[in-house]
């Protein structure tokens, strides 16, 4: 359900807007997408599984105020990201 260290380091180099950048806006909006992909996998299986459920939707809730803001601030940054990750908006 979580993702390993590798896979992170993975994720913030890619996302990443400068070296060492592990706090902005893109990158944890793409550590909060991979951890929702990993749950949704994790859902397939296990249908009654409601903690994580709860906690799947907080993700969801942090991902969508992080995206909100970065839409707030910068409109092109926004538009690239949820087409890099394949958010649908």
């Amino acid at each position: 359900m979580s993702i390993t260290s590798g896979r992170k380091a993975e994720v913030i180099q890619s996302y990443a807007t400068k070296s060492g950048d592990t706090g902005s806006p893109e990158v944890q909006v793409a550590i909060l997408s991979e951890r929702i992909n990993n749950l949704t996998d994790h859902f397939k299986t296990h249908v009654k599984d409601n903690h994580s459920r709860r906690g799947l939707l907080k993700l969801v809730s942090q991902r969508r105020q992080l995206l909100d803001y970065l839409r707030r601030t910068d409109e092109a940054r926004y538009k690239t990201l949820i087409e890099k990750l394949g958010i649908r908006r």
